[in-house]
């Protein structure tokens, strides 16, 4: 489990492919100091389990599911993406619950800069505006944001906003985001299990009718 508080900025190195995925190699030195074969590192909100270590870099497998449903299938070598490691036992929860499964991609159609403040406004694929509530978390990216405004529900095409502060500005791969890019959405793991109950007591109302 993660919080969604971005700890460094890493940048894929490597990418090789191993089978219908992919082998990435990702530089972080802070995330490597202490990592160990088999534990897991959100990249940019994917969880990913570290398969190999150096100094400075860890080598993951990212296999085809997660290319299909990620940002992560446009990376490059040169790519830079968020980092963060799974939190320990007894650590503050400084965001919100973020599991590293991404729900899909969202695009970035808008961008409005302030004097420190940066506002993003993200359309969200149909099936996961339900799940977006104003005031409620968002994971971006694997950054754990709080949604400050959202299309009606009538809209025709479906968006969320965010603002960022300075700190996430600098901290995160956000601060260089432009229109047209394409971002990892994680929604909140509660309102997945509403809709999911929800969907199952539709379904037993209308058979008992």
């Amino acid at each position: 489990m993660f919080t969604g508080i971005i700890e460094e900025i890493g940048e894929i190195t490597a990418i090789t492919a191993s089978g219908d995925g992919w082998r990435l190699t990702v530089r972080a030195p802070k995330a490597v100091q202490d990592a160990v074969h088999g534990e897991s590192i959100a990249v940019s909100g994917v969880c990913l389990t570290v398969v190999g270590s150096t100094t400075d870099t860890f080598d993951t497998d990212v296999m085809k599911q997660t290319l299909d449903v990620s940002a992560l299938a446009s990376a490059s070598v040169g790519t830079r993406v968020n980092i963060e490691k799974a939190m320990p036992t007894g650590g503050r929860l400084g965001g919100h619950i973020v599991q590293g499964h991404v729900d899909g991609t969202g695009t970035i159609v808008e961008v409005r800069p302030g004097d420190q403040w940066s506002v993003l406004r993200v359309e969200v694929p149909a099936d996961l505006a339900p799940l977006v509530v104003d005031k409620g978390s968002i994971s971006i990216d694997g950054t754990s944001l709080t949604v400050s405004a959202v299309s009606e529900a009538t809209a025709e095409a479906a968006w969320l906003e965010v603002s960022l502060i300075p700190e996430t500005l600098v901290s995160t791969t956000l601060g260089s985001r432009g229109v047209g890019d394409r971002v990892n959405l994680e929604t909140d793991i509660l309102a997945r299990h509403v809709e999911r109950l929800l969907a199952f007591r539709a379904v037993s109302e209308g058979g008992s009718r």
